[in-house]
């Protein structure tokens, strides 16, 4: 098991899993505080990487496109204080930062997960209930219908309706844009309503208008993520009658002998085409040993 311990969180790898843990302290982003643990599994990543800086460098997960939906939700736009898969390493932590990658590295070779984006959720979004937001009011979910309240700093038009109850069956989808500069941000609920246009979100009576006057605004995203996690995943398509559906593959530890043995056999044919270093290879074929 691989491990690093750091003020920003803890991450500990167990061959199969990413464990993540954020720290505690007013220096954690809130959306990171709200969001929790997280376990990620082998399969939904896509690469690891350690980045020195001067003061210390950093931990960062790379997920399969589609794989999380937060990321989804947030399409790029989490700042790095606010992005779970980082983690801050002090700088005398830097070898354990650089075996950590190595572990996980390995293990991503051993299992040949594919960098592919996916089709489906590999983890499974904000649990619930959950509750974000900020600007003119306050969005909270718990599994079945999106509800919408307002505070004093919302237009009328919205306030006057009261509060609004948005079942999961009417959602199209979600929207969601922290405040950049001077532009503001917002969580949109869409339903297919009619007309080509929505309104702006100060006055969509299905959207948030968010400021960017605290941190806090980011849960948004959890809220959206939560959402998103429980609609048709969006790059989704039918299959044919009759097409076998892609599982999983079981972990290298479950995998029989001559599994392990093509594996050790498929390593060597990579080192001898010089696509693995002499130190990879032997770091690969360690691993495999063990397992057998």
């Amino acid at each position: 098991m691989a491990e690093i311990l750091q003020k920003d969180g803890t991450w500990t790898f167990d061959g199969d899993t990413v464990r993540i843990v954020p720290g505690r302290g007013s220096k954690i982003h809130p959306l990171r505080q709200a969001l929790g643990e997280l376990e990620v599994p082998l399969v939904a990543l896509a690469g690891i990487a350690y980045e020195p800086g001067r003061k210390g460098g950093g931990l960062r997960l790379r997920l399969r496109e589609g794989a999380c939906p937060l990321l989804l939700a947030a399409s790029g736009r989490l700042g790095g204080a606010a992005d779970p898969y980082r983690l801050a390493v002090e700088q005398d932590r830097t070898g354990v930062a650089e075996y950590f990658v190595d572990e996980v590295r390995t293990a991503l070779l051993l299992d040949q997960v594919p960098s592919e984006p996916v089709d489906r959720f590999l983890l499974p979004g904000p649990a619930v209930p959950v509750s974000g937001g900020g600007g003119d009011g306050t969005a909270s979910f718990e599994g079945d219908a999106v509800r919408l309240s307002w505070n004093w700093k919302a237009e009328e038009s919205k306030s006057s309706g009261g509060p609004v109850s948005l079942p999961l069956a009417e959602i199209t989808g979600v929207e969601w844009l922290p405040s950049i500069g001077l532009e503001n941000g917002h969580l949109r609920f869409l339903t297919g309503r009619p007309g080509s246009k929505s309104p702006a979100p100060k006055y969509d009576p299905y959207a948030l208008d968010l400021w960017g006057l605290s941190k806090k605004e980011y849960t948004a995203a959890l809220v959206a993520a939560a959402v998103l996690a429980r609609l048709p995943h969006p790059a989704a398509t039918a299959e044919p009658a009759g097409t076998p559906v892609l599982e999983k593959a079981a972990p290298a530890a479950a995998d029989d002998h001559d599994t392990l043995l093509r594996r050790l056999r498929e390593l060597g044919e990579l080192h001898g085409a010089g696509i693995l270093t002499d130190e990879e290879f032997a770091t690969a074929k360690q691993a495999v040993l063990k397992r057998l």
